[in-house]
């Protein structure tokens, strides 16, 4: 098969969190299983930053039609990386920017048509590079891709066998924009109904993409089912459950070539559940990077990278903050966002100098210091549709503490001293109290320091790789092209 990858972000290109991460490892695995894959990405400023030399275009110029002006996009020839290629869409007034999708704490006002583009841009590129049996698009940027396909594109011999899937990575964000993007956008006005691309009289890009696409997935098997109620479905249950039968939770896996202390070249050592010599050294070299190195042996390391909204529990951090910095505990958190929970993080360190240390700030290689250096890694979100970092922790023998939600409560088990089983400590209500009695749990433990070490290697034995992942993927691409069939 030949599967279209469309997607806002794909590491190494362009990122801002976990989908980017999944465009730009799902691709690879797919490719080792004998498929072909292409990955279709805005040509953005750090995008064009990393081009070496001319640019070689696939495709000089394609005209994106308005009602009162033709867009240009060029499609930019990215090459071929680990069997994957990679085509990028050009048109510098709506890409070539500072950031991928607004100003901090913001959006562009035209994110509407940037992305509208984008998804009619990959359509018209795939005709001229090679359709594909499967369109797989990601999240509501390119939501759209199905929409086109299903009524403008309709007719389109060159299209007309193509199946399309829908990966839903945060259901929340949605693309909602003013009735009049339907128009702007040359698409017919019976599109904007309560049954197609209208909710609560907005232009729902994510919607458009839940109604028209062949199947659907999210990123792990609680999130499915989360998304089909009204705590996580964001106004979108309804038509969820209607499509229940198209709907499937893969979960996310993780490149192990990146996040694997054994060869992680970001660590002061490496270090295997054989050898674990290696983790202390990386402990001591994460509290000399945050300046907290008067930190005993004995008393536990706990660590935090993440985006800083209340999406990520940092209400709930907020109000045990203090109760924790008293206890026997050294914490280090890393990260950007809501500037509310920035001036928190900076506010808990001016209050707990000797044990409390942060950056507002995203490094990639200080997360990996996080990781291998922490003891124990917080994760308390409110909602999580997958989550990556508890399972990086699992494998660098940093112990999850995790609400148990979406794909953090599919990837923790509840650590059972008495049976020697479980890779974590989970809790289910959201109140600040079941936080803190969990970090109290892993605190206890942590004083048992062979059953800490069984803990540990429990951990860095699980295998939480993209190879099964993607086994699952294409099944439910041969699926979509059975249904297209």
């Amino acid at each position: 098969m030949h599967i279209v990858f469309a997607a806002s972000e794909c590491a190494p290109f362009a990122k801002t969190g976990g989908l980017a991460e999944v465009v730009g490892a799902l691709p690879r695995e797919v490719v080792k299983l004998g498929h072909e894959v292409t990955v279709y990405l805005p040509f953005y400023a750090r995008v064009r930053a990393q081009m070496q030399g001319e640019l070689k275009y696939a495709v000089r110029s394609i005209t994106i039609p308005f009602r009162y002006y033709n867009r240009f996009v060029g499609i930019v020839d990215g090459g071929r990386r680990d069997g994957v290629q990679f085509y990028f869409v050009d048109c510098p007034d709506l890409f070539d920017r500072p950031e991928l999708y607004g100003p901090p704490g913001g959006e562009y006002d035209d994110n509407a048509e940037r992305f509208g583009v984008f998804c009619r841009a990959v359509v018209e590129a795939a005709k001229l590079l090679g359709a594909p049996q499967v369109f797989h698009v990601h999240d509501w940027q390119a939501s759209l891709i199905p929409v086109y396909l299903r009524t403008v594109y309709a007719a389109d011999p060159a299209l007309r066998g193509a199946a399309t899937m829908l990966t839903i990575h945060n259901a929340p964000y949605q693309g909602k924009f003013p009735p009049a993007t339907t128009e702007q956008l040359l698409l017919p006005w019976d599109l904007f109904t309560m049954d197609k691309l209208e909710l609560f009289d907005r232009f729902n890009f994510l919607k458009g993409g839940v109604v028209f696409s062949d199947i659907l997935t999210t990123v792990s098997r609680k999130y499915a089912e989360e998304i089909q109620t009204a705590e996580f479905g964001a106004q979108l249950e309804g038509v969820l459950r209607r499509r229940v039968a198209d709907l499937h939770g893969i979960l996310n896996g993780v490149d192990y070539t990146r996040w694997n202390p054994a060869v992680d070249g970001n660590l002061a050592a490496h270090y295997t559940p054989e050898d674990l010599a290696g983790k202390r050294v990386c402990r001591m070299d994460l509290l000399h990077a945050f300046g907290l190195e008067g930190v005993a042996e004995s008393t536990p390391v706990i660590g935090m990278v993440s985006r800083l909204a209340t999406q990520k529990g940092f209400d709930l951090v907020a109000a045990i903050a203090d109760q924790l910095a008293q206890r026997d505990v050294a914490v280090v958190a890393i990260g950007t966002g809501e500037p509310i929970y920035e001036n928190f993080l900076r506010g808990w360190a001016y209050r707990h100098p000797a044990n409390v240390a942060v950056q507002i700030r995203y490094d990639e290689a200080l997360a990996h210091k996080v990781e291998a250096g922490a003891d124990i890694f917080l994760m308390p979100s409110r909602y999580e549709p997958c989550g990556l970092n508890q399972i990086y922790s699992l494998k660098y023998g940093t112990v999850p503490v995790v609400r148990a939600t979406g794909g953090l409560d599919d990837t923790i088990e509840e650590w059972d001293a008495k049976k020697g089983t479980g890779t974590g400590f989970k809790f289910s209500g959201y109140e600040p109290a079941a936080l803190l009695a969990a970090i109290d749990r892993a605190l206890a433990a942590f004083e048992d320091k062979p059953a800490w070490e069984r803990l540990m290697r429990s951990g860095m034995a699980k295998h939480y790789s993209w190879q099964e992942p993607a086994r699952e993927y294409v099944e439910v691409y041969r699926e979509a092209v059975r249904r297209r069939a």
